[in-house]
């Protein structure tokens, strides 16, 4: 079932989202506080607030209608925090990112020019190995002025159903973005897919210039052992134009 339900829309980017390796991080509320844009308050889970990097493949990739040549499949990494917005019908609950990983040039300065989200383009590469049909291992790697850097995950069982109210669908169930724009604004849009199945882990690994990376704030939490993790077995997304809070 898509979320929320809307009339029907003229999507601005289809694609599908594969197999999302999500490290999930406790942190402390007034960490993210700096980032958050006008209009959306944090959103907690159980009284705990989070912080998630996430690896994907992007694929069949259109934007409003149109495959634009080589850039129809690639990887994206991100890393991201769970807000809400308060509506007359309900709360909106959305993601804010802190920084996109893209091996695009052109993504990357679109997205930044144009929509000021924090891109930025990177020379990626991923590897999956698959066991029963199912990945066994997916690993997405990236180089940083010049090093090395990869979010690595291995999964164990096979697909299942996320469960009302656990933390995986917490971390998966949110449909909007927000971006704080340099002026001082909002913006908002809509992403829509089902819901996801997910893959249970036996073991993850990241490394990267945290502070460099991401910044010094952020070290203590991203340089430990995840809280919790999980693979997405992703879906068909469509993106809605956005536009700025009032």
């Amino acid at each position: 079932m898509n979320r929320p339900d809307n009339p029907p829309r003229k999507p601005f980017l289809t694609a599908e989202w594969r197999w999302l390796a999500m490290l999930n991080h406790e942190v402390e509320p007034g960490i993210l506080k700096p980032w958050l844009p006008q209009g959306v308050e944090l959103d907690f889970w159980q009284g705990r607030t989070f912080l998630s990097l996430v690896g994907f493949r992007f694929l069949d990739t259109r934007v409003m209608g149109f495959a634009i040549p080589w850039h129809r499949n690639f990887d994206e990494v991100n890393l991201r925090f769970y807000v809400r917005r308060k509506m007359p019908d309900g709360w909106r609950r959305g993601v804010v990112f802190i920084r996109e990983l893209v091996p695009r040039t052109m993504i990357a300065t679109v997205a930044r020019g144009f929509y000021e989200e924090p891109y930025l383009a990177v020379p990626m590469n991923h590897r999956i190995e698959s066991e029963d049909s199912l990945p066994s291992l997916v690993e997405y790697n990236w180089v940083f002025r010049g090093q090395p850097c990869h979010l690595r995950m291995e999964t164990q069982g096979g697909l299942r159903d996320l469960r009302a109210g656990e933390e995986a669908e917490f971390i998966t169930e949110h449909y909007w973005g927000y971006t704080k724009r340099r002026n001082g604004s909002t913006s908002e849009y809509e992403v829509a897919h089902p819901q996801w199945r997910v893959m249970e882990t036996r073991a993850t690994d990241f490394s990267a210039p945290v502070a460099e990376l991401y910044g010094r704030e952020f070290r203590e939490f991203l340089e430990t052992k995840p809280e919790s993790s999980f693979l997405a077995e992703g879906s068909e997304v469509t993106v809605y134009r956005g536009g700025r809070l009032p």
